[in-house]
């Protein structure tokens, strides 16, 4: 199952993904709206310490799912962020089988990261669900609250954990 570098010109593809759905739109992007632009997305990939991939159900198809990875030097951690599967490929395991390719590059990319982690929100019980079939687990909760500190909302974060 391909993993490849997201190139900005399948932004519209992605941000379509979400469009006209104000609840997938904040799952995504912990923003209120009922839709992201293309060129936000594309815009994504440009930021610093940020890796943009998108995954295919096989070498010569479309791209069904695209996230980052958040790259942190100073904490000594690698975030999978911005995750999406396209509409019509959910809740066919599609989800949980990227989540699991990008968590590996991940640690196979970036081994001075030894954190691999994710912030959901709480309410995303689909994907928390995914994450976990990944083998991502949930940080204790009498930590939460610490994570989320100077966060714009209550996540709920998960890591994977130390093979």
């Amino acid at each position: 199952m391909p993993l490849t570098p997201f190139d900005p010109a399948a932004a519209t593809l992605v941000a379509g993904w979400a469009a006209g759905d104000a609840t997938v739109v904040r799952a995504w992007t912990a923003i209120d709206a009922d839709a992201i632009p293309p060129e936000v997305v594309a815009g994504w990939s440009a930021e610093d310490d940020v890796e943009a991939f998108v995954f295919s159900e096989s070498t010569d198809g479309p791209p069904v799912a695209y996230g980052e990875l958040w790259l942190d030097h100073d904490d000594g951690d690698v975030e999978l962020a911005h995750l999406l599967v396209a509409p019509e490929r959910r809740d066919r395991g599609v989800g949980r089988v990227f989540v699991r390719a990008l968590a590996e590059h991940a640690r196979r990319s970036h081994p001075e990261l030894p954190l691999v982690l994710l912030r959901v929100q709480p309410e995303n019980a689909r994907a928390i669900r995914a994450y976990a079939a990944a083998g991502f687990v949930d940080v204790p909760a009498d930590e939460q609250a610490t994570w989320n500190h100077g966060q714009r909302f209550a996540y709920h974060w998960m890591v994977l954990p130390n093979r």
